[in-house]
C-alpha cells in the first residue's frame, strides 16, 4: 500500500460517518487499513456528491482513501470466521455503533486472543449516561455540541457548519486514540479499549464560548450567556467586508504595530488619546480599533490587503468562496495536492493535512478485494 510512518500497522475500519475520517487519516499515514463491506458495496459509497451527479461518490472517494475494500458476506460462516481473524491479527480496530459488521465481531474475545489490540470507538454520546443510545447526524451533533451555536452573527440564527465538519473533528479524536493506543501497546505489551464520544469532541472546539463563560462576567445573564455567533472572546477578530471580498482582521497579536499601520494609513482616528494607553481600557481600546478598521477595511480591495498584512506578519485572513481553494497559491507552494481516482478519472484531490521529511505520506487510491481472499493474500496471515 505505500510507504509512511505507520507502514506495517494493521488497522479494521468498522466505521461510518463519525469515525471514517479518522480511519482516512492513519491509512494516509501508511497504515494497512482493511474495511470490510457488504456484497452490495459500502452503504456511504451512494453519499453525494457525486461525479457528474450519478457517477461515483466524490464524497467517499475523498473519505475512504488509502484503504483494501473486503467483500463479506455476513450470511457466510467463510466470511464471518475471517472477519474474526481480521480483527484478532489487527493492531487497531476502529468501530461505531450500527457499522457494518460490527454485531459479528466478538471484541472480548479478539482482545484475548490478541492482548495488544486497541479498539477505539466512535459513538455520538458515549458508553453511559442517558443519552447512549441515541443517535446524532452531523448538524444535531454540532448542535447540541455548541458548535452550531458559534456560527453566523449574533443576531442571526445559527448556521450549519459546512460538509460534516462535526464528524471530522470526532474522526480527528479517532485517529490520535488510535495513535496514543498504539503508542502504549508498543511499550507495554498491553491493548486497551477507548471511547471516543462525538458530544465530547465538540467541547474541545469551544474555546472562544468558554472564555466568555469563564471571563466574561458582564456578558452573562444568569446562567445562560447571549449567543455570541462567530465573534472571538477577544472581540479582535472579526470578518470585515472590503472592496471585492471580505477579510477576517485582527489586531492581535500585536496591537501596536496595527496602530502604527493605522496611522500610517491616517486611519486611526482618536486611538492616540492618552485614556486609551490605560491598561484597565484595553477593551475600550480593541473596541474603538475594530471600528475604526471596519471603515478602513471597507475601501480596501481584499487581495490586496491580505498580502500587506502577510507583508506585515498581520495573521489577516482572505475569505475566498469554495470554489476558489484550487487556485490557493499557499497550497500549491506546498504542494499539498494529491492525485486520485475517482470513477475512472484522475482528478486532483486534497492531500495530507502533515508533512514528515523522512516517510513521506499522501492520500492513495483504494483496492477492492474479492470475497475469497485469503488472509495469506492480505500478509494478515500471522497473529500479532
Amino acid at each position: 500500500m505505500g510507504g509512511g510512518p505507520l507502514l506495517g500497522t494493521r488497522i479494521v475500519d468498522l466505521t461510518d460517518e463519525r469515525g471514517i475520517f479518522g480511519a482516512k487519516l492513519l491509512g494516509d499515514l501508511g497504515a494497512d487499513v482493511v474495511r470490510p463491506e457488504p456484497p452490495g458495496g459500502d452503504p456511504l459509497r451512494r453519499r453525494g456528491p457525486h461525479l457528474h451527479g450519478d457517477g461515483a461518490s466524490l464524497w467517499y472517494a475523498f473519505f475512504a482513501t488509502s484503504r483494501r475494500f473486503l467483500t463479506t458476506d455476513l450470511g457466510r460462516d467463510a466470511d464471518r470466521a475471517r472477519l474474526q481473524q481480521l480483527v484478532e491479527r489487527a493492531d487497531v480496530l476502529l468501530t461505531c455503533p450500527g457499522a457494518f459488521a460490527i454485531d459479528h465481531v466478538d471484541v472480548v474475545a479478539a482482545r484475548r486472543a490478541n492482548p495488544r489490540l486497541v479498539h477505539v470507538d466512535v459513538s455520538s454520546f458515549g458508553d453511559d449516561g442517558p443519552w447512549r443510545d441515541f443517535q446524532a447526524p452531523d448538524l444535531v451533533a454540532g448542535a447540541l455540541g455548541g458548535c452550531v451555536g458559534t456560527t453566523g452573527a449574533p443576531d442571526t440564527t445559527p448556521l450549519k457548519t459546512f460538509g460534516e465538519l462535526n464528524f471530522m473533528v470526532s474522526g480527528i479524536y479517532a485517529a490520535i486514540a488510535a495513535l496514543a493506543g498504539r503508542r502504549y501497546a508498543r511499550a507495554s505489551g498491553e491493548g486497551q479499549r477507548v471511547s471516543v464520544p462525538v458530544h465530547e469532541c465538540l467541547v474541545t472546539c469551544l474555546e472562544h464560548v468558554l472564555m466568555f463563560y469563564w471571563y466574561g462576567e458582564s456578558m452573562r445573564r444568569g446562567k445562560v450567556l447571549p449567543r455570541q455567533g462567530g465573534t472571538h472572546w477577544s472581540m479582535a477578530y472579526t470578518v470585515m467586508p472590503a472592496q471585492n471580498g471580505a477579510i477576517m482582521v485582527t489586531p492581535a497579536p500585536q496591537i501596536d504595530a496595527q496602530l502604527t499601520w493605522l496611522v500610517e494609513e491616517d486611519a486611526h482616528g482618536d486611538l492616540l488619546d492618552e485614556k486609551y494607553a490605560d491598561p484597565a481600557n484595553a477593551p475600550l481600546l480593541i473596541a474603538r480599533m475594530m471600528q475604526l478598521m471596519r471603515e478602513w477595511v471597507a475601501k480596501q480591495d481584499a487581495e490586496e490587503l491580505f498580502y500587506r498584512a502577510q507583508a506585515r506578519h498581520s495573521p489577516y485572513g482572505w475569505v475566498q468562496p469554495i470554489e476558489r481553494l484550487a487556485d490557493n497559491p499557499q497550497l500549491a507552494t506546498r504542494e499539498w495536492w494529491s492525485t486520485l481516482d475517482v470513477g475512472g478519472r484522475e482528478l486532483r484531490a486534497p492531500g495530507a493535512p502533515f508533512e514528515f521529511s523522512e516517510t513521506p505520506c499522501a492520500p492513495r487510491d483504494s483496492t477492492h478485494l474479492s470475497a475469497e481472499v485469503m488472509l495469506s493474500e492480505l500478509g494478515w496471515e500471522n497473529p500479532r
